[in-house]
């Protein structure tokens, strides 16, 4: 396939298997707008496949900077009513979201914390309507990257920008299986496969998982009771569409009891958050809560997360990826946690997923944390699979079954 071909199967498979876009169904689409020429491509392929209507809403990191930079705290402090409204009335009705990302990692290094912080708690109480309807799959999203020049030279440095640009969109296009076959096909079936695993742990209804490994994670994490193992396809519970909330993805996930969390989990690979790198990090859990911490690079960054509220010192998600996955086969740091998160297993410090407990997604906050659900404005992800991970599953009779060996699965 020429370059060409590759991207337009890419802005196909965003629409026909990531949104999922159905005949009369408005289209709500972000797009980065250096990344303009290939946004219109799936602007088209929306309205192909039926769209009433695209909705766009491009994206600035320069101009997002520039506001950082020189508007006062009390512009974060607020959030929009205008865009309150409209993303919250979007979640009730029949729409398909977009998301386009391809931001400069670094594009917010050392903007003023106290207003990122001010700007996400602002956004999370305006928009829990919208959240809720996301995160139970009440609405369908879909969350791709598009390479950008800033980008793709904070990932390639050692390469002139126009090559790191053609190296990037191979290494993406490589991560959503474009390029040998139909990658709907391929995806569908990768579906297929990923919903096996989640059958064969949603019938053992583990109680706890141990990891180990030689980078010195030894880390025992309970799962909360009646937890649901979910992965590759999503189903939006309205209408019942089948669709990929993120792609690449390569994980099976789910709820962590946020009150049974013991030892150290050391990171495998270095965590890009708000522009700043966090490198050779680790975390030391008691009760569920992490009571220690350190990292070479970054520390003060890690401290900025986990003293955002109480929910960032828990975890919300528990993820199991094999480690010769095609994100990890890329030799790569993308510096993206789209494709990071599906390079080893993680977890995420800060809010669950709903629908990772039975009857989740209808419980009122205290009723899910009732049952060991976290909630917090932050969902941040961090890499411990390593090639040698070892991963336990504990019943709750005490007996014990192999989940991973070797990095990868062992049944």
């Amino acid at each position: 396939m020429t370059f060409e071909e590759k991207q337009a199967e890419y802005a196909r498979l965003i629409v026909k298997a990531g949104a999922a876009v159905r005949k009369g169904q408005r289209v709500y689409f972000s797009c980065p707008i250096e990344c303009y020429e290939f946004g219109r491509m799936v602007v088209k392929e929306a309205y192909l496949a039926g769209a009433l209507e695209v909705v766009v809403h491009w994206q600035d990191d320069v101009v997002a900077r520039l506001r950082y930079d020189y508007a006062p705290l009390e512009v974060f402090e607020n959030f929009p009513e205008w865009k309150a409204l409209e993303m919250n009335t979007y979640a009730k009705t029949d729409v398909a979201f977009i998301y386009l990302t391809g931001s400069d990692p670094e594009a917010f290094k050392g903007v003023d914390l106290q207003k990122q912080e001010a700007a996400m708690k602002a956004s999370h109480e305006a928009l829990k309507d919208f959240t809720k309807a996301e995160s139970t799959m009440a609405v369908k999203w879909t969350v791709l990257a598009i390479p950008s020049r800033a980008w793709a030279a904070k990932v390639f440095p050692e390469m002139n920008v126009d090559t790191a640009m053609t190296r990037l969109w191979d290494a993406i296009f490589a991560t959503v299986r474009i390029g040998s076959g139909d990658a709907y096909e391929a995806w569908m079936k990768h579906a297929d496969t990923l919903a096996e695993k989640c059958r064969i742990l949603n019938e053992w209804q583990l109680d706890s998982l141990h990891y180990t490994n030689s980078l010195g994670t030894d880390f025992t994490v309970g799962l909360v009771k009646n937890h649901r193992w979910e992965g590759g396809a999503d189903i939006d519970k309205t209408t019942g569409d089948r669709f990929f909330a993120n792609m690449p993805t390569e994980e099976v996930f789910t709820m962590p009891d946020n009150r049974r969390a013991e030892g150290t989990l050391v990171s495998a690979m270095p965590l890009s958050y708000r522009g700043t790198l966090i490198e050779n990090f680790r975390f030391t859990f008691h009760d569920g809560k992490v009571v220690d911490y350190d990292a070479e690079k970054g520390k003060d960054c890690l401290t900025s997360l986990l003293e955002s509220d109480e929910g960032s010192r828990r975890l919300g998600e528990c993820a199991l990826v094999p480690y010769p996955s095609p994100v990890a086969k890329q030799g790569i740091l993308f510096l993206e946690t789209l494709f990071d998160e599906n390079a080893a297993c993680h977890f995420a410090l800060g809010n669950c997923y709903e629908t990772n407990l039975e009857g989740g997604a209808d419980m009122s906050e205290d009723e899910l944390h009732a049952h060991g659900g976290n909630t917090s404005m932050n969902h941040v992800d961090f890499m411990v699979g390593t090639k040698d991970l070892k991963i336990t599953g504990i019943r709750k009779d005490g007996s014990e079954v192999m989940v991973f060996k070797n990095g990868t699965w062992a049944f």
